[in-house]
C-alpha cells in the first residue's frame, strides 16, 4: 500500500519537492497555517490557499525528552528505549513561522538560524498497515552558509501571529 499523509491538505502529496499548504488572506495579506476558513489576523473570510515557501531559517528550536501523553500516535518515537528528538520553528521568508518536527539535525542540536528545508517522514502505520506520513524540516545543504543568511531578529515574549 502507498503510503498517506497525516491530514488532507496540510502539504503537497505525493510529491518529490513536498510544500506546505496555507492560506493568504485576501483582504489584509497575512499567512495562516494550516490552512482556514478564516483570517486569524483580522477574521475576514476571503483567504485564497497558497503553497508556502520549501525553504526557511530555523528561529528557535528545544528537545522532546520524554514520550508525550496519549492521545500522541507518532510510533517514530516510540523506539524502546526512547530517543529524544527535536521541534523548532522555521521562519518561511515573507510567509509565516512554522512549528516543526527536525529530522537529520546534528545530535548536539541544530543552530539557529540554520537554513531548513520541508521533507516529509514516517510517522505511524495505521490499523490497515498503511504507512502514515507527517511534514518535517531538515538542515538545506545547498543553501548558503548559515552565517550568510540573515536572522530576523526577535524580542522575549514577541507573539507570532499566523
Amino acid at each position: 500500500m502507498p503510503p498517506v499523509p497525516i491530514a488532507d491538505d496540510l502539504f503537497t502529496w505525493p510529491d518529490d519537492e513536498p510544500r506546505l499548504i496555507g492560506g493568504r488572506c485576501g483582504e489584509c495579506g497575512a499567512y495562516a497555517f494550516p490552512l482556514r476558513t478564516g483570517c486569524p489576523r483580522c477574521g475576514a473570510t476571503a483567504v485564497e490557499r497558497t503553497l508556502l515557501e520549501r525553504s526557511g531559517t530555523l528561529w528557535t528550536w528545544t528537545s522532546q525528552g520524554f514520550l508525550p501523553k496519549a492521545p500522541f500516535n507518532g510510533q517514530f518515537a516510540s523506539a524502546d528505549p526512547f530517543e529524544p528528538w527535536f521541534v523548532g520553528v522555521v521562519e518561511l521568508p515573507g510567509q509565516l513561522r512554522v512549528e516543526s518536527i527536525l529530522v537529520g539535525c546534528p545530535e548536539d542540536g541544530p543552530a539557529i538560524g540554520m537554513p531548513m528545508r520541508l521533507v516529509t517522514m514516517p510517522f505511524r502505520t495505521d490499523e490497515d498497515g498503511r504507512e502514515i506520513v507527517t511534514f518535517a524540516f531538515t538542515p538545506d545543504e545547498s543553501s548558503p552558509d548559515e552565517g550568510d543568511l540573515p536572522v530576523s531578529p526577535r524580542t522575549p515574549g514577541e507573539a507570532d501571529h499566523a
